[in-house]
């Protein structure tokens, strides 16, 4: 399994956020404004990095989508599969080590 997550590493820090705000289920706006909250302003995302993120962890089953709104077919529910929630816990060790690395190194 460990070797299925790493082909998918390392993340952008856009879908890195992406995938790790749907750990709960939410909508595409819903993953906007929740990325935005996340990074306290830092990283906005556009519609278009979020819809191509999105295909692309679907595309791999990183997220399904949990559920359609019946009034209006253009708005999703998605949600964080399995393999998506190993590979953010991946990512995020991978990041903790490097940033460890890097401390050692300018500490010195």
């Amino acid at each position: 399994m460990k070797n299925q997550i790493k082909k998918f590493s390392p993340l952008t820090e856009a879908t890195f956020y992406i995938l790790l705000s749907l750990n709960k289920p939410l909508h595409g706006y819903g993953v906007i404004k929740k990325v935005e909250s996340i990074t306290k302003g830092r990283l906005k995302l556009v519609s278009g990095t979020l819809y191509g993120a999105l295909q692309k962890l679907q595309k791999h089953d990183l997220i399904i989508i949990t559920s359609e709104d019946t009034s209006n077919k253009y708005k999703k529910i998605y949600k964080s599969t399995d393999l998506g929630k190993q590979l953010i816990n991946y990512e995020i060790k991978r990041l903790e080590k490097m940033v460890l690395d890097a401390k050692n190194e300018v500490e010195g």
